[in-house]
């Protein structure tokens, strides 16, 4: 066992919430796992103009507040979305809010956007660093114009994130999820691609993706598709969290509040992405989210139309160490399907 497989099963024997802030902390400080540079060439892939060294990223919610970006690409990661961050700080929901659903490899959070505000994230994303960096856009809970919100994130941190994802999935602020409707998604896409405009005039273009919830009824892929097209957004991201409940959950956490992540998301997310690359055609760029614990995990997305993965529940269970060996799975199973690279592997309708 590593020291870093050690320190994951001491941190599990802590309050969930105070586990992460550890984590964070380690990893801000330098003391994650160290993973080489050089990784498989099949596993590169370019993803909306953003040049990834490997296709596994970490999903938005493990760095609300971009501390710990460099820690997490040394353990290999080949990008980082931090977030969600809102305009304004705010506390989030009460205490306890984040479950370890241990029995079932899974996660029920309702946090609640907590986070340091735009400016304090702002601030430590402007730093030096080498590689790709995401920030996922979030609104106040008690904002009186959502879109705005998003509006106002876009425009300060245009010049410091690699990447935006537009979060309107979240389960945990109530009222959010209305904005995957058609004409407020119009409105919201709208206004943000006005902004896009003139920020990539002055400064150069960036992707803007859009995070969606596996919740969706079979309607909501193709109409969200034809909405990103029509506002120059350039991928989905498939998917954040589910307010569903599996008959098979064995935790006595399983009937908490919140939105379930980890195991038993695969399915249902893997499912929704094969929706979203049907109703896309390749028009879209797609990353599959949701349940990825291992290579088998990550090529089940790309065999269902992603040509990217991120996760962050399978971190609870497996540590930072856990993208290296993800990374390695991966690798040898394209090899072994006769892929040479990801690119080849991503199913198109």
């Amino acid at each position: 066992m590593s020291l870093h497989d050690a320190a994951t099963g001491l941190l599990r024997r802590l309050d969930p919430e105070d586990a992460h802030r550890l984590a964070v902390a380690g990893l801000k400080l330098g003391l994650g796992p160290r993973a080489s540079r050089d990784d498989d060439p099949s596993l590169a892939v370019n993803l909306a103009g953003l040049a990834l060294p490997n296709c596994v990223g970490l999903a938005a919610g493990f760095d609300k507040n971009a501390e710990a970006y460099a820690g997490l690409l040394a353990a290999g990661f080949g990008f980082v979305e931090c977030g969600t961050v809102t305009p304004l700080p705010q506390a989030g929901n009460p205490r306890p809010r984040l479950f370890r659903l241990s029995e079932d490899q899974a996660v029920i959070n309702r946090m609640g956007f907590n986070n340091a505000g735009l400016e304090a994230f702002a601030g430590r994303l402007g730093r030096p660093r080498q590689g790709v960096v995401g920030a996922n856009l979030g609104a106040n809970k008690d904002s009186r114009d959502r879109i705005a919100d998003y509006v106002t994130g876009l425009n300060r941190l245009w010049r410091l994130a690699d990447y935006f994802t537009v979060n309107i999935s979240s389960p945990n602020t109530p009222g959010l999820r209305a904005l995957q409707g058609r004409a407020a998604l119009d409105e919201l896409l709208g206004r943000l691609n006005e902004a896009r405009a003139r920020l990539t005039a002055e400064d150069r273009r960036r992707p803007v993706f859009l995070k969606v919830a596996p919740d969706l009824d079979p309607d909501g892929p193709p109409a969200i598709v034809e909405a990103c097209l029509a506002h120059g957004v350039d991928g989905v991201i498939v998917s954040n969290t589910t307010l569903a409940r599996p008959a098979t959950l064995g935790s006595p956490f399983r009937e908490e509040a919140g939105g379930l992540s980890g195991a038993p998301l695969l399915e249902p997310s893997t499912r929704k992405l094969r929706e979203f690359a049907e109703a896309a055609a390749g028009r879209l760029a797609l990353i599959g989210a949701g349940g990825i614990a291992s290579g088998d995990d990550a090529f089940a997305k790309l065999r269902a139309g992603a040509s990217a993965v991120q996760l962050y529940s399978a971190l609870v269970y497996g540590g930072p160490g856990l993208v290296v060996r993800i990374k390695r799975q991966l690798a040898q199973r394209l090899h072994a399907e006769g892929f040479a690279s990801v690119a080849e592997a991503v199913w198109r309708p």
